[in-house]
Order: structure tokens, then sequence, then C-alpha cells
């Protein structure tokens, strides 16, 4: 834990305030304003609510540093309890937790992820939990309609086949909401409580890569889709997801891009953006500004939800690339992808810092500083934060 690094003070005025009085008053010159929250279900469950406060917080004092799968496997082990490349480098463990559930939901069957894999998913969520840390699932779901996986794009007719009601792809997806209704109800913690998740579904849709990419879907579809999911959660008694957008933002982006076949308002709580733009400053600190701008103005919680750069060397990375970019900035968090499991070295898929990485200095120093937060510098995140209401 960063011995200086001072409790989250939420007495600053917010930036945005949508409070009003019944009349005129006077104004007392201590008098601390509100700032009014909404999110898309209204009867999200009291830990919901205070984790949504609180990624509004703590973009006042800085941003929280995430790693995918960071629980579940690193580049030189897998499945081990209390693994994590993170704090085998700095000595702690990230503030947010990365998970893909698509396995729980989808009905795959393959004996890893029977006996192996989802156990210890599920193990690891509520472990972070635990932890006081904060969790945030991806779906990258197989194609309900050709039976391939998140890749097959081959059909345009996925979501409207989804959405057909009594159809048998419709039926299909019918199950795999209930399966994922199964998996957050049977989250939860060592208190009891079921466990908050920030959802990322349908993400990079703005791509083509997906069956629910751009060249699959018309705009209409796109968010009926997502409409679909959301309403078909909180119908089977979900009240635990936080809902985040997060389109690919690789290149230069306008602030259209960030609404792009955007589901509305009140389906969206959380304002990601995957960015994978390698070592260009220039092209993320574009992006970031427009997250922000965008965020402020919805009054929405915003973070980079996916980046980094495969098979990276550079020494000065998280100095230089990640956290001289995101200084003051209002990001809730930031999240690199998975170091997968390769302890001979040969797979390039790693994004994030390990024992032996050249960045490991680069990375403590960023750590060190009093703007980035990670499991021990967390305040209590399922614990309502001043001067916040959400609805």
């Amino acid at each position: 834990m960063k011995r200086y690094l001072i409790p989250i003070l939420l007495a600053a005025i917010p930036l945005c305030c949508s409070c009003k009085g019944d009349g005129p008053a006077e104004k007392d010159d201590n008098e601390v304003e509100t700032t009014v929250l909404k999110l898309v279900d209204p009867e999200a469950t009291p830990e919901t609510k205070a984790l949504y406060s609180n990624l509004w917080a703590i973009r006042e004092k800085g941003w929280m540093f995430g790693h995918q799968s960071d629980l579940v496997c690193g580049r030189n082990w897998e499945y081990e309890e209390g693994g994590s490349d993170t704090k085998a480098v700095c000595g702690d463990y990230p503030a947010v937790f990365a998970v893909d559930v698509a396995s729980f939901m989808d009905g795959r069957k393959a004996a890893f992820q029977d006996t192996l894999e989802n156990p210890v998913k599920r193990r690891t969520i509520k472990e972070a939990y635990d932890r006081g840390m904060v969790v945030m699932a991806c779906l990258h779901l197989n194609n309900p309609l050709t039976g391939g996986d998140s890749w097959d794009n081959s059909s345009n007719k996925v979501a409207a086949s989804i959405l057909e009601k009594g159809s048998e792809t419709n039926i299909l997806f019918d199950s795999w909401l209930d399966n994922l209704a199964a998996l957050s109800r049977s989250l939860k913690g060592g208190d009891g409580v079921q466990i908050p998740i920030i959802l990322r579904p349908f993400h990079e849709h703005g791509h083509e890569w997906s069956w629910w990419g751009r060249s699959c879907t018309t705009a209409p579809e796109y968010v009926a889709l997502w409409r679909y999911l959301v309403d078909g959660m909180i119908a089977r008694g979900v009240h635990n997801f936080i809902y985040a957008s997060s389109p690919a933002m690789n290149s230069e982006q306008t602030e259209s891009d960030f609404t792009y076949r955007w589901p509305g308002d009140n389906y969206v709580d959380f304002m990601g953006m995957d960015c994978y733009v390698g070592l260009n400053n220039n092209k993320f600190l574009n992006n970031l500004k427009l997250l922000k701008k965008v965020s402020e103005e919805k009054l929405k919680p915003a973070g980079v939800t996916e980046i980094g750069v495969e098979h990276f060397s550079a020494e000065d990375y998280w100095i230089k690339n990640i956290a001289a970019p995101m200084a003051n900035r209002k990001m809730s968090m930031l999240v690199t992808w998975t170091n997968e499991y390769s302890p001979m070295g040969q797979d390039r898929n790693y994004f994030s810092v390990f024992p032996g990485h050249p960045s490991e200095g680069s990375f403590r120093e960023m750590y060190s500083r009093p703007d980035t937060f990670f499991c021990e510098d967390l305040p209590d995140m399922y614990v309502m934060a001043e001067n916040i209401t959400v609805e």
C-alpha cells in the first residue's frame, strides 16, 4: 500500500449536479452540493449503487488500474490461488479484475471449462470482491445462429433471428440469458452480498469482427439487441449489473464515435472505450479528451476498458504511454488486456507487465504515483460515496 496515499475526499464540488431546491435560498459557503447519478436499473442493489457512486467519485483523485484475467492466469502460471502478474511485480493486486464470463452463459461444453476454467473464474470473482476490488465482465459469446464463435461474422441474420420471438435462435438466446441470470445470483461474497459487476455486452460494436458488429447488424438491430439483453436481465431479477458500453477506438476518433449505435441514455451506465493505439500518445490523448467530454455531458463515469500493446518491450511504457496521458483525464479506470499463459515464451499474446519484463521498473513507478489506485489504495467501493446520490 502506498503510505502517502490519503483516502478519497469527496468534499470538492462536483463538475455536474442535477439537484435543485424548491425555491431560492441563501447559499451557505460551506454547503456541498450533491451529484445525482442515475442507473439503468432503478432496483439496483445498495452495493451496486454504492459502487456506481464510487466510480464517479474516484475520478476526482485518479484512476484505478485493472488487468483482464489477472487472477486467473499470467505469463508463467495459470489457475493458481492467489496468483497475479500485477502483484508479483508491485506487491499489490489491481483495483479492477476483468474477466470473460461468456463460457457460463452460452453453454459451451469442454472438459477444462466445466472442471477448471469456470470454477476458477467463479472463485476469483468472489476473491476479488472480498478483497475490495471492482469486478468487470465481458462476453465473447458464441454465435447462436451458426454455432460458431464470437468472430463468426458469416451471417447478417443473427441479431434479427435473436429478436424474432419464438424462433430457435430466440429460444436459445433466452436460455443464455437464464444462464447469465443464474450466474449473477450465485456470485456472492463472504459477506453474503450479491457481487456487483460492470458488464460489457456486445463490445467493440463498431468493428466488423463479431457477429454483433457493424458488418452483421443494422443500427436499429444492434440497439434492439442491447436493450433485449438489459431488459431481459432486469426482468429475470438481476439487479447487480452496471451496464457498460465499450466501442473500439483504435485511431483518432470524433465525439460522435462514442455514441455510434448508442442504445440510449437509459440503457447505458458506464462509458468505456477499447483503445489499442500502440505507442501513439496523440491518438490516446485525443480519445481520452473526447471521452471525458461525453462522460461529463451525460453524467456517466467513464474509463479505458481495454488497452495494451501486444508483445510490447518498451521499458518506459507505463509512465510514458499510460500514466502521462491518463493524468487529470477524469477516468475511473484503465484496464489492460490479458497475459496469456506461455511458460516457454512462445506465445506473443501478452499486454501487461509480468516478472522479468523490461517495463517492471516503469510499472512500479506508475504504481507509486498518488493518482493510480490499486487494490490496497481503494476506499470501500461498496459503501456510498459522500455527496453522491444514485437513483
